[in-house]
């Protein structure tokens, strides 16, 4: 890739994500809408339960139950 393609991708790069972040107005958050009810926020221990702990958990589970219930069974080499 020479270097104009390069500086045009990064350009575009650049250009979209510049826009994304103009589009999406965080500060809107703070705005409160009618019927709105939060509830109570996450401790770092239950958001690092929730969002690490518990998908790598989850992983191990689904591929240590596929390891297990396995069905191909390799084949002694005969010859």
């Amino acid at each position: 890739m020479d270097k104009k393609n390069a500086l045009r991708a990064g350009a575009l790069a650049a250009g979209t994500t510049l826009m994304m972040l103009l589009m999406s107005s965080p500060a809107l958050a703070l705005t409160r809408d009618d019927g709105d009810d939060p509830g109570s926020g996450l401790s770092v221990i239950e958001t690092l339960g929730l969002y690490v702990v518990l998908p790598i958990a989850l992983f191990l589970v689904i591929a240590g139950l596929v390891m297990v219930l396995d069905k191909s069974h390799k084949q002694p080499n005969k010859g």
